[in-house]
């Protein structure tokens, strides 16, 4: 039965009881004279019960007509619509509710989709990145087998050449691995309460000797006036300074290259930058350097490489470690990733 139905049932049994009742207490009582203020009396009663049916009638069948329809387009996946409550009773509260969950239904529709559209660039990228270094090896083996590799230096070189290729196709597939395991929060962090002028130091002093091996120029600089103590994975923030640094290597431009790396004291916190001489970010792409699979070579170059997420790993790591991360940029000029990291700070107990 309809709400409409038993609102109407209901004045009518309203008016029904009225009538008699006041008919028979006019007749107990012998007022014959006051039939015309029984008349009265009975047509303000109908008069007010119409009213307040109608009023309740209103109350409860306008919002539950909305949230009708709003259950019919979630229904039908349209969630492109909003429910407005006017008033603060029970029913105003119901719409309210159904709102914040028609907000989170699209959210969470709007998050897979964006999901699926990253899984699918994932597996671009995936194709892309392997096929190059395949193509590559199946190229220089065939060249072994066919003979072209006719002197030993030849072999020598085709050899190494599918050597540093498949290692190519190996670091591709560990740091998609890792973003995997650092996505699902598997990733067992080992914090520890260090030194964080003497681990910084150790980086740079291994940061300087592979860069030196590649002709970059590295300079260091610890510009903390006192040492202090941080609470890190020494083997995770390794990871975050060696994926920032890699990534300047990858889109070095100059032919004297130049990274920086500067320790300072920020308050309640160490601030690590890492500066390079590269090509730069160009300002519109700036926001969007940590974003999963997001690349600023939107040609694709082979000769980069790379799955698109290792800044977004170092931005992941870095909030794991309650720090946060983010770049300053001059095209043709270079680049800077700043992070921060909390400073440990021991807490007195009160004896």
């Amino acid at each position: 039965m309809k709400l409409r139905t038993k609102l109407v049932i209901v004045f009518l049994a309203v008016v029904i009881l009225t009538i008699f009742f006041t008919t028979l207490a006019m007749h107990t009582f012998a007022f014959k004279e006051t039939s015309e203020v029984q008349q009265l009396y009975l047509l303000v009663m109908i008069l007010i019960t119409g009213l307040l049916v109608y009023w309740i009638y209103r109350t409860i069948s306008v919002p539950l007509a909305k949230l009708q329809r709003a259950a019919r387009n979630i229904k039908e996946g349209n969630l492109d619509f909003e429910i407005k409550s006017e008033t603060n009773d029970e029913i105003g509260q119901l719409c309210r509710d159904f709102e914040e969950m028609r907000l989170r239904l699209k959210a969470n529709a709007e998050e897979k989709v964006a999901y699926d559209r990253e899984n699918k660039e994932l597996i671009s990228n995936i194709s892309h990145d392997l096929k190059t270094p395949i193509t590559t090896i199946k190229g220089y083996v065939e060249g072994i087998m066919d003979g072209v590799a006719d002197t030993p230096e030849k072999m020598d070189r085709y050899i190494k050449t599918i050597y540093n290729k498949a290692n190519e196709m190996d670091l591709l597939i560990n740091e998609l691995t890792l973003y995997s395991k650092i996505d699902t929060n598997r990733i067992p962090y080992n914090f520890a309460t260090i030194s964080a002028k003497e681990y910084f130091e150790d980086c740079a002093e291994d940061l300087k000797m592979e860069l030196d091996a590649k002709g970059v120029e590295f300079t260091y600089r610890n510009l903390m006036d006192e040492d202090c103590k941080v609470i890190v994975d020494p083997e995770q923030m390794r990871r975050v300074i060696n994926n920032i640094v890699s990534n300047s290597l990858k889109y070095m431009d100059k032919p004297e290259g130049r990274i920086t790396m500067d320790l300072k004291d920020v308050g309640d916190f160490i601030q690590i930058e890492l500066g390079d001489n590269g090509k730069g970010i160009a300002a519109k792409e700036l926001p969007y350097i940590f974003d999963r699979f997001y690349r600023t070579d939107a040609s694709r170059n082979s000769s980069k490489g790379g799955s698109g997420i290792g800044l977004s790993i170092v931005k992941k790591i870095v909030e794991e470690h309650g720090g946060n991360i983010w770049a300053t940029s001059e095209e043709g000029a270079g680049t800077t990733m700043f992070f921060v990291i909390r400073k440990y700070q021991e807490v007195p107990i009160d004896e």
